[in-house]
């Protein structure tokens, strides 16, 4: 695993930061396979982040996106990651409406949204059960308990290593998540942390020893480039 730790000034500057390494990624991907591939996470750090990419021209044809989970809500919600992408960045460039790939929600059974979605990604990677296809970059958040997607601590998500896709599960709140397997199967994972609040996940998370159910975001481990992104604030403490 290729990890490196970047710490930025301040939350604008990391999101100009994940900015250049989204667009370097996409660069890449698009000259050598075709087409890009990302994986976009909710949450408040990422909104500006969107809102850049879509002030950019750029090959949209070409782009593909994904949510590494999504609660289990409307797509119309207030609370939907897909909802906020959309406000964000999709709604505003012209994007096929056939590379938004968003994670279904609306049958009234998770663990059936969920077998429909992995079933979609089987389908447009052109990959059969038990294989685990690379996203060009799988952004990720972190909270404050170091949950990443919906890979909360001491919950049931964290033991399934055989799909792509599962049921995640907070307070009794049911979500559509990537398992980790998926994740570490990506190219390049962008996580973007920062706060004061996240310092003590961040300690554990990159502590040589501490345990992995309690502290997800230790399980994300990917075969291609995993990069933190910290603001001055999250890394202050911080010795990575």
């Amino acid at each position: 695993m290729n990890k490196r730790v970047e710490v930025l000034a301040n939350v604008p500057s990391l999101v100009q930061r994940a900015l250049e390494l989204i667009l370097s990624q996409m660069h890449t991907a698009i000259s050598q396979r075709g087409k890009f591939t990302i994986a976009l996470s909710g949450g408040s750090t990422p909104k500006p982040l969107y809102e850049a990419i879509a002030k950019q021209q750029l090959p949209w044809d070409k782009i593909h996106v994904f949510w590494g989970d999504e609660r289990y809500v409307p797509p119309n919600h207030a609370d939907s990651n897909e909802l906020m992408a959309r406000c964000a960045w999709l709604n505003h460039v012209h994007i096929p409406t056939n590379n938004v790939h968003a994670v279904p929600t609306l049958s009234g059974n998770p663990a059936v949204d969920a077998a429909k979605y992995e079933e979609h990604l089987q389908t447009f990677f052109q990959t059969t059960s038990g294989e685990f296809p690379s996203l060009d970059v799988v952004l990720l958040g972190m909270g404050d308990d170091a949950h990443t997607a919906s890979l909360f601590p001491h919950t049931a998500a964290l033991k399934v290593s055989d799909r792509l896709i599962t049921v995640g599960n907070k307070d009794d709140n049911q979500r559509i998540t990537f398992t980790y397997p998926f994740i570490n199967a990506a190219r390049n994972v962008i996580f973007l942390a920062a706060g004061a609040n996240k310092r003590p996940a961040l300690a554990q998370v990159f502590a040589p020893v501490a345990d992995d159910f309690t502290y997800p975001s230790r399980l994300i481990k990917p075969q291609g480039e995993l990069v933190w992104l910290l603001d001055a604030a999250a890394a202050a403490e911080l010795n990575p």
